[in-house]
């Protein structure tokens, strides 16, 4: 009998090795994926994921997982310094589109922490965003009603992550979505590095009366690895100097306002 628990056991761990190599390398992975490339069933999948989570080597989403830290620190932090002037100015413009009393969503990332600082000068704004950073700094700053989903937390950039979080995003209603992406391509999509982000993004958008795009210009012509929509589903977009032709053409053709920080 202890043999053959040693032998499961062993089977087990040899598994668990091959889906984190196939999770790093692809950074996602369904359930159904899982069933299907080891032979197992979906509830067996399921524990999988479940046992590897409590072990903080991936994270649990809607019908699959997904590497914890799925963006390298290192470019997190380098994020954090870069082009900071432009996103100052950005996160001033920001908050000029932002009406007192206003209900909004606010996405994680270097950008959307200065517009954090910036819309300091609002009152009465309610705000539901996934990252701790900002709702510690307007917590302190501010009285606005704030709103955070439970869960991981990303320790490089304080997102916070679990597979509701994207319900719970859903259960508000919002004047405005202001979400940053890691790229723009040329075909006026948007995109970014994190399953889990571009899940939780995707259902603030659903649920608000306007979209604002904030980007600084080193973005336009990049892609990421995760499509998060495009540029027809935006209201507003702000950076800080004018996107280059074939993403203006994308914006124009969308209805997209420009506003130049």
């Amino acid at each position: 009998m202890a043999a053959r628990h040693m032998e499961i056991e062993d089977k087990k761990s040899f598994r668990h090795r091959l889906l984190m190599e196939q999770i790093v390398a692809q950074r996602y992975i369904s359930l159904d994926e899982v069933s299907r490339r080891f032979a197992v069933t979906t509830q067996t999948a399921r524990r999988d994921i479940m046992e590897l989570e409590k072990q903080g080597k991936l994270r649990r989403l809607h019908g699959g997982a997904m590497i914890a830290n799925s963006i390298e620190p290192s470019e997190l932090r380098s994020r954090r310094i870069r082009n900071a002037q432009a996103k100052e100015r950005i996160g001033a413009c920001v908050a000029d589109q932002i009406a007192d009393g206003a209900s909004i969503f606010l996405d994680t990332g270097s950008t959307c922490e200065a517009i954090a600082r910036a819309i300091v000068c609002r009152k009465n704004l309610r705000v539901v965003s996934y990252s701790l950073r900002i709702a510690a700094y307007l917590s302190e700053v501010t009285d606005f009603i704030i709103a955070v989903p439970g869960g991981f937390v990303r320790h490089v950039d304080g997102g916070v992550f679990q597979e509701k979080t994207p319900s719970f995003i859903s259960g508000f209603k919002f004047d405005m979505a202001i979400v940053s992406v890691s790229g723009v391509d040329d075909e006026g999509d948007l995109c970014d590095d994190d399953q889990g982000e571009v899940e939780a993004v995707r259902s603030a958008m659903g649920q608000a009366q306007k979209v604002l795009l904030a980007v600084d210009s080193s973005k336009f012509g990049n892609r990421g690895h995760v499509r998060l929509g495009s540029l027809d589903e935006v209201d507003l977009l702000v950076s800080d100097a004018d996107p280059p032709e074939p993403i203006a053409t994308a914006a124009r053709l969308g209805g997209v306002t420009f506003h130049r920080a």
